[in-house]
């Protein structure tokens, strides 16, 4: 009778550690997480801008799978002696394997004066872990501008994300 209860107990307890497992060894990317992050990029490589200016960035999303991450995106382009340009954009990041790597890919609808510019975009990145949930996120992007050809841009963004579970 001892046995079968020290059995009993033992499963109980592996079943319960099992469980506690798999809530703590979810993947970095794993469905079901959220994401908050803020990013800021004044090194554009290929924009005919001459004057000094800081793009700041807040986004938030949702894991719809492993690997793929839905993303919203609330920015400001501060530009010396002008009028900053506001815009607010949605896209899709996916996560190659486990390795941080990502492919981005959405758009963005932006305020040029009064003059509403859609921008297709694309981006590639790393996300370099600090912790469990704190990333470092460099990253290279092209911003296709439908207005102008030559306010379309390119260039490289610094930002850090946080990746938060839903349970």
């Amino acid at each position: 009778m001892k046995k079968k209860i020290l059995t009993m107990i033992v499963g109980l307890m592996a079943t319960m550690a099992v469980n506690a497992q798999s809530t703590y060894d979810t993947p970095p990317f794993g469905q079901g997480k959220f994401y908050v992050g803020a990013s800021t990029s004044s090194f554009d490589i290929g924009s005919k801008m001459s004057k000094f200016h800081i793009d700041l960035s807040a986004k938030c999303g949702y894991m719809l799978s492993d690997n793929i991450l839905a993303l919203g995106d609330l920015s400001y382009n501060y530009i010396k002696d002008s009028d900053g340009v506001f815009s607010v954009g949605a896209g899709l990041r996916y996560y190659i394997e486990q390795n941080g790597i990502f492919l981005g890919v959405g758009a963005k609808l932006a305020d040029m004066t009064n003059d509403l510019d859609f921008q297709p975009n694309v981006s590639l990145g790393y996300a370099f872990f600090l912790n469990r949930t704190v990333t470092i996120e460099p990253e290279l992007y092209f911003n296709l501008s439908t207005k102008d050809v030559d306010d379309s841009n390119y260039g490289f963004r610094l930002g850090l994300g946080i990746y938060l579970f839903n349970e």
